[in-house]
Parts: C-alpha cells; sequence; structure tokens
C-alpha cells in the first residue's frame, strides 16, 4: 500500500493543506476555512493511507490537532 503524508499551513481563518506520496508527489493541495467537518471531509478519501500530518502553526492549533486524532 502506497503510504501518504500531509502538510497543514494554519492561519487564523483558513487552512492550506498539501498531501504527498512516499516518492514526493504532490496528490492533492487545498485551501480550506477553519471548519473541522470539511478538513475531515477534505481527508477522508486519504483515510487508511496517511502515516502522518504535519502542521506549521504560530497559535490556534489545538482544535485541528484533537479534532484530527
Amino acid at each position: 500500500m502506497k503510504q501518504l503524508y500531509a502538510g497543514c499551513d494554519l492561519h487564523g481563518n483558513n487552512n492550506l493543506i498539501g498531501i504527498i506520496d512516499e516518492a514526493g508527489k504532490r496528490l492533492f493541495k487545498k485551501k480550506l476555512s477553519n471548519d473541522l467537518v470539511l478538513v475531515q471531509d477534505t481527508l477522508k478519501p486519504f483515510q487508511g493511507k496517511l502515516v502522518g500530518i504535519a502542521m506549521e502553526s504560530t497559535y490556534n492549533w489545538y482544535w485541528m490537532m484533537d479534532g484530527l486524532r
């Protein structure tokens, strides 16, 4: 099974999520509103293949990390 990795740049009212495969090929990139259900629904097709999610944020990251666990 191909392993995938996600990165999230979290801002005050939006976030940018990117997903790459194990070879570094970009598979997905999208800017989203900071809505947990929207983020979860967006990541759902990749569930089970994502090895991890790296997040960059200077503040306000708690709600997303808690919600994605």
